[in-house]
């Protein structure tokens, strides 16, 4: 019994990391970190795979040429620099895609599967500035690993922490065909119906702000932006703003952190 307990303990101990490096944003928490990367970067693909497919069914699926090309060149700009923060990203199969939708909405899954929604762009006729402080926010959600995050915490939640252990024993050996045919329903339940926490948040607009400076965009687009989205209509909140902090809490902070990465924006606009 006590070796059990100790594997356990050993197992939770190990699962618990920072998913990024130091950087100047200050993001170094320590994460419970439980469900096998392989596992839900897998899920993410599937489940990014139905919504492209959804999109393409109803002919929303990158129907504005120029629209597409503007939002892959500043995600572009954003990916070649995820590296500071993770540098196996360079790694990532990542993808771009626009749909034509009427919400105010980003999102990039676990390994880089990036949707932005065209009514951000419409809505808030959002400058290429602040684009890119939304997806580099989205980014940042991947490159903190938000998402497995979330699912080793609902997991251990409901299944407790040995239950969670067999849980993955079982599901690691399942046969392949039968996995994939699960991963899709799965993913979609577990990336979208779980928000982030006001933390996930935080780090998110940090590093997204940084990964923006650095890319060579301005982090003072990230309050510009934040203050067109608090004009949306306020009966209804856009999603995106759905687990965030208070619209001037958040523009305070990101005023603040704006002017801490000025220098680094300024120094990758020289080079």
């Amino acid at each position: 019994m006590k070796y059990s307990v100790l594997f356990f303990l050993i197992f939770f101990i190990a699962g618990c990391a920072s998913t990024t490096l130091k950087n100047q944003s200050g993001v170094d928490r320590k994460q419970l970190l439980l469900m096998p990367q392989s596992m839900v970067e897998g899920m993410a693909k599937d489940s990014y795979r139905t919504r492209l497919q959804e999109a393409s069914k109803k002919n929303k699926l990158n129907i504005d040429s120029f629209q597409v090309s503007r939002v892959k060149r500043i995600s572009n700009r954003l990916i070649a620099n995820a590296t500071y923060f993770k540098p196996e990203a360079s790694q990532w199969p990542w993808e771009v895609n626009v749909e034509d939708s009427d919400e105010v909405n980003a999102y990039c899954m676990p390994g880089g599967k990036i949707m932005v929604y065209s009514g951000l762009i419409r809505k808030l006729n959002a400058t290429d500035d602040e684009l890119a402080a939304v997806i580099g926010h989205e980014i940042s959600h991947a490159l903190r690993e938000h998402g497995r995050e979330r699912m080793s915490t609902a997991a251990i939640q409901q299944l407790g922490l040995i239950g969670f252990a067999a849980y993955i024993s079982n599901t690691t050996s399942r046969n392949r065909a039968n996995a994939t045919m699960q991963a899709a329903s799965l993913g979609t339940t577990l990336f979208f119906a779980l928000p982030n926490s006001r933390t996930q948040e935080r780090e998110a607009d940090a590093i997204g702000l940084e990964l923006a400076a650095r890319s060579g965009f301005n982090p003072f687009a990230a309050v510009t932006l934040w203050e067109k989205m608090k004009r949306q209509d306020t009966k209804k909140p856009p999603e995106f703003l759905s687990t965030h902090p208070s619209d001037d809490n958040r523009i305070r902070e990101l005023t603040d952190l704006a002017y801490k990465l000025k220098p680094l924006y300024e120094s990758s606009r020289s080079r």
